[in-house]
């Protein structure tokens, strides 16, 4: 998203803006890395620097449109809490899992990556599934080019 949003002032040669909420996002990263690196070990670390992420890109988008250089069109909201439902179902069917799923550390390397691959297959079907359920087609999603 920061790769998406960023060119947004780069356009209109305001690079300050961009290099503010990097140096934000870079003190939130480091003060979230000592939060979470303790109780949750690399995982903390994975933890912290994804929502640093997501912290800088709300911080661009919140700025784009404070300063009115994006507004979105009609039927944005509509199209992201539909991914947010899919994911939140996608989450949910991943966190059940968890309770069926017998530790990853038992099994040859066979059974581990059979169980990672049913995993993946599990959270995939059940996000498309309910992507589909919401109304959303493949379709409508392809570009058509007109002479």
């Amino acid at each position: 998203m920061v790769k998406i949003l960023a060119p947004g002032f780069y356009s209109r040669q305001d690079i300050k803006t961009p290099v503010k909420i990097a140096i934000i996002t870079l003190v939130m990263t480091q003060l979230m890395n000592l939060a979470f690196i303790g109780p949750l070990k690399h995982a903390g670390l994975a933890l912290s620097i994804g929502l640093a992420a997501c912290l800088n890109a709300s911080l661009l988008y919140w700025q784009l449109r404070k300063q009115k250089i994006f507004q979105p069109q009609p039927g944005w909201f509509s199209f992201l809490l539909r991914l947010v439902i899919a994911v939140v179902a996608m989450a949910a069917a991943l966190v059940g899992i968890l309770w069926v799923m017998p530790d990853w550390a038992q099994g040859n390397m066979l059974m581990r990556l059979l169980r990672l691959a049913a995993v993946c297959a599990v959270g995939g079907g059940v996000y498309f599934a309910v992507l589909a359920l919401l109304g959303f087609r493949i379709k409508d999603f392809a570009r058509t080019t007109t002479a």
